[in-house]
């Protein structure tokens, strides 16, 4: 049974992935002294390299590569329908190594690699996405 909120499509699309972290920001010294964000690991920062989008929502995807930190903030380019995809995401979920569970008609190996939260797409492709996940 599928417990995931928003439907997704099976891909096998090439992915370049970069950790880049997240800007700063200066507030006024009132509002500094009581705002509080979730800060991304920076412990990999600029490190830049290849994955495969495995699957795809309108929230997310997963992207079986290298596994990065938690809370890690990517920028990430890939090609949807025609689309050139330039987008940003938090990783929200990995797993260190392959995966092998039981399945109902043997074992399914669930690749290594990082689950992410979509912080910004295009309009136009988060549309044809859920065009995509309709069919």
């Amino acid at each position: 049974m599928e417990h995931r909120r928003a439907r997704r499509i099976l891909l096998n699309a090439p992915t370049v992935v970069e950790v880049v972290g997240q800007p700063s920001i200066d507030l006024p010294a009132a509002v500094a002294k009581v705002y509080q964000r979730v800060e991304s690991d920076v412990s990999a920062l600029g490190r830049r390299f290849p994955g495969i989008l495995r699957d795809l929502s309108t929230n997310g995807a997963f992207v079986a590569t290298e596994p990065v930190p938690l809370m890690s903030r990517l920028a990430m380019q890939f090609e949807f329908e025609g689309h050139r995809v330039d987008g940003l995401a938090w990783v929200l979920w990995r797993r260190d190594a392959d995966a092998e569970v039981p399945g109902p008609h043997g074992a399914v190996v669930l690749p290594r690699g990082i689950g992410v939260l979509f912080e910004s797409i295009p309009l136009d492709v988060r549309i044809a996405i859920a065009r995509a996940v309709e069919k």
